[in-house]
């Protein structure tokens, strides 16, 4: 595959915005932080243009903030979203906390249909790979946010599917 060149300022904002949302809510989970606290916290967090010789990009703040409150107001529904697209044997509760926040927040960008499905699953993903990247959980990310977008946007699947 060919190197299509830097990222769009606007592709990587939406991608660190992704990232802080799954912090977020991991850490809203892990000590019990109310929601505008956890908003406040990440989108007053400044960083210069580079962390450890790493250049860092400003998030997309507002869409940092839909994941999150469509996250946390809808949070029932992506559950069970989520549960229905995980075995039995292992329900949300047992999963790692991290895989929780990231399904979570997936799942708000599913049901806000601001995003096409294959970018959506691709990016969180992405955000797996970070995290695990020696572990099989992007491939079990991917397994569960596609259940998830079938249920969220079965139009897409629909549309995708071939002609009988």
């Amino acid at each position: 595959m060919k190197n299509a060149g830097p990222l769009p300022r606007s592709v990587l904002a939406k991608r660190v915005a992704r990232l802080n949302a799954v912090q977020a809510l991991f850490q809203m989970e892990a000590s019990g932080q109310a929601l505008d606290g956890a908003k406040s916290e990440f989108i007053e967090r400044k960083f210069g243009p580079q962390l450890y010789e790493v250049e860092i990009h400003a998030p997309d703040n507002k869409f940092f903030q839909m994941l999150v409150e469509t996250a946390v107001e809808s949070q029932s529904q992506i559950d069970q979203m989520t549960n229905r697209a995980l075995s039995p044997k292992w329900p949300l509760a047992s999963i790692d906390p991290t895989l929780r926040a990231l399904f979570r927040s997936a799942g708000a960008e599913l049901i806000e249909k601001v995003t096409p499905v294959p970018v959506a699953i691709s990016e969180f993903v992405e955000i797996a790979n970070a995290f695990f990247p020696d572990g099989k959980e992007p491939k079990f990310a991917n397994a569960v946010l596609e259940q998830m977008a079938r249920e969220a946007r079965p139009e897409f699947f629909e549309e995708s599917s071939p002609s009988s």
